[in-house]
């Protein structure tokens, strides 16, 4: 129903209103409208969000020639063919289309396709129930929530408070995955995903690129030998790739960037770019409205419904529970379900693995570095096992298999399983080698499914495929 203020703003009601139009709001509206629910979708940007056109999807297309060309050089017969420089032009042409030339028509005909009304501008909690909409031409529409509304704006590139900075005009991930050229030199500063698969990319596209990173290794959040195998594959390269290395000040000088290191170092280059981290888009979304902090996180219950707010959810990066795109879609499905159980009135599924509860976000967040080579995982790293004080033990065996040795001649890799000894069921597991980012998924079912160890005995990798290293791995473990 739609009523009209005496101030001539238009207040229109729905079951549940969605801020955020990238892939976790667009799937919370999917869930909620298939179960027929009134949604309404609230975007300040183009409808996709960051993964289609600064993230995920523009970095892949970037980084899949580079990942072939690596795969064909490893190959007799075809090696000589490719020896040459990438065609530079080809692969940002080929990035463009997968961004749609930076235009979300298609993504909104899928959106409009599922019966949710879009609302395009910047969206704003004004209290319990409330969302604020300024458009793009000033005028205000005012949306109520009857069950819900779900906070998706996602994050941004977190950048450090650093003397010069913004004379720079420093790249974040977004300039690196939508620049228009490679720039002749490229300084990463940050050893997490967003810096080595960027380092990777702009290498091979032709940039000199030097890593910057203030601690001991790269993808720190992984098992120590994925970072390590990562950045002597990236020196093999070409790249000039710095531990324990931070950054004290930076300024652009006759058009260069200089850089200087806290150990005294000058570094010029053309570009820089701070992959240091991320913080929530929640800064101007209207918090304070509802007694919470702009700029937070915010915190939330395994349904993803914010604490203390019976009526919001926050449902993606916001959370801060996995910033993964795959995550975010995931949380979506979870919190959709929840949302629609009860508005029906009905009992939410609040048992671990239930229909409900987000339980992977705790035990089995999958993972994909799309390097050259490739670094996957899921679940806890070693570390992370023993932390949360379970009793586990870790298995790690090269990647020798025959499927492996097919794959390219040359073929450098490492798996590691962490066995919960107690309950004998797969933690964590950590691939690193050319397209093990295919593998991970069977891991994943492991990790999820909390599969016993004797029964992965039965599970029989094809051969010869590089899953054998599975049969590796139980070998190693029963022989331990």
């Amino acid at each position: 129903m739609t009523e009209t203020q005496s101030t001539h703003t238009e207040t229109t009601a729905y079951d549940v209103v969605v801020i955020g139009a990238g892939p976790v709001g667009e799937n919370v509206a999917d869930r909620t409208r298939a179960a027929g629910l009134s949604t309404a979708v609230v975007e300040s940007e183009l409808v996709g969000g960051e993964c289609s056109y600064w993230a995920c999807m523009p970095s892949k297309a970037l980084l899949r020639p580079v990942l072939a060309r690596a795969d064909a050089r490893r190959l007799p017969g075809l090696s000589a063919s490719v020896q040459g420089p990438l065609d530079t032009a080809a692969v940002l042409a080929r990035r463009d289309s997968f961004t749609s030339g930076w235009k979300d028509d298609g993504q909104v005909r899928w959106l409009e396709g599922t019966g949710a009304d879009l609302y395009r501008g910047l969206g704003r909690l004004s209290g319990p129930r409330t969302v604020t909409v300024t458009g793009p031409d000033g005028r205000e529409s005012v949306l109520t929530a009857r069950h819900a509304v779900a906070v998706c704006t996602g994050s941004r590139a977190l950048l450090p408070d650093l003397p010069g900075l913004d004379e720079v005009r420093p790249w974040t991930s977004r300039e690196a995955t939508s620049a228009p050229s490679a720039p002749g030199r490229l300084v990463v500063v940050g050893g997490g995903v967003v810096a080595t698969e960027m380092a990777c990319a702009w290498q091979a596209l032709g940039s000199q690129v030097t890593v910057l990173v203030r601690g001991d290794g790269l993808l720190g959040r992984m098992e120590p030998f994925a970072g390590e195998l990562v950045a002597e594959a990236l020196t093999e390269a070409g790249a000039d790739v710095r531990t324990g290395t931070s950054v004290k000040a930076v300024s652009r000088e006759n058009g260069a960037v200089v850089v200087l290191t806290g150990s005294g170092d000058r570094i010029e280059a053309d570009e820089i770019l701070f992959a240091t981290g991320r913080a929530p888009r929640t800064d101007d979304i209207g918090l304070e409205t509802i007694g919470l902090e702009p700029g937070s996180w915010l915190d939330v219950d395994d349904s993803l419904r914010v604490t203390g707010h019976d009526w919001l959810y926050a449902v993606g990066d916001v959370n801060h529970r996995a910033l993964l795109t795959h995550q975010g879609k995931y949380q979506a499905r979870i919190a959709g379900a929840a949302i629609v159980t009860r508005a029906a009135g009905e009992p939410v599924r609040t048992e671990k693995w239930g229909a409900h509860t987000a339980t992977a976000d705790h035990a089995a967040v999958p993972q994909v570095v799309f390097t050259d080579p490739e670094a996957a995982s899921v679940g806890l790293t070693l570390a992370e096992a023993e932390q949360a004080g379970h009793r586990v033990r870790a298995v790690d065996v090269d990647l020798s298999v025959a499927g492996a040795s097919l794959y390219g001649d040359g073929y450098r890799g490492r798996a590691r399983m962490v066995v919960d000894l107690e309950d004998e069921i797969v933690r964590g597991v950590t691939l690193v080698g050319p397209g093990v980012g295919e593998l991970i998924h069977a891991a994943t079912v492991a990790v999820a499914g909390r599969v016993p160890v004797g029964r992965l005995w039965h599970a029989v990798p094809s051969y010869p495929t590089i899953s054998e290293v599975w049969l590796r791995l139980l070998e190693a473990y029963r022989d331990a």
